[in-house]
């Protein structure tokens, strides 16, 4: 069983790639945002042109990554929404609540300290993993039906 899975939500750790390389000998294809938090933000205004306002900066550049969310999250069989420690990921609760409204096989990796403010987010979920070892040991399962080793 292959399965195409998108990384969504904070960009300023290394998630994405221990999960990547710890599910290296699986059929797994990876989809994510642009995670270069400067293209990111300037997308709209580099590709469409400059505005004036701040505010008008940001939802150009919303609605350009949206484009490639919303693909990405469409063409998953999981999703992995992760909210960092440090940084707040609003736009990951936005990705859960879309993933959710599809009906996409949601895990929610986040910290023990944030299970109150996350509560519907986790309602959404199918898991929720704090740690990326065990993003990586739910897509084993899924995908082969083999538990972790202890």
């Amino acid at each position: 069983m292959s399965l195409n899975v998108y990384l969504s939500g904070e960009i300023h750790t290394d998630w994405r790639e221990q999960i990547i390389t710890g599910a290296a000998d699986l059929n797994v294809t990876f989809n994510s945002p642009v995670t270069d938090h400067g293209a990111s933000d300037d997308c709209g205004v580099a590709i469409l042109g400059a505005e004036d306002t701040k505010y008008w900066h940001d939802h150009k550049g919303a609605m350009v990554n949206a484009i490639r969310t919303r693909k990405g999250i469409e063409d998953a069989d999981v999703v992995v929404v992760r909210f960092g420690e440090k940084y707040r990921q609003w736009n990951a609760a936005f990705d859960a609540g879309y993933a959710a409204a599809l009906g996409k096989s949601i895990i929610v990796l986040s910290m023990p300290d944030q299970q109150h403010a996350l509560k519907e987010v986790h309602a959404a979920a199918l898991a929720v993993a704090e740690e990326p070892r065990q993003v990586v040991e739910l897509l084993r399962y899924v995908q082969s039906g083999v538990l972790p080793q202890s």
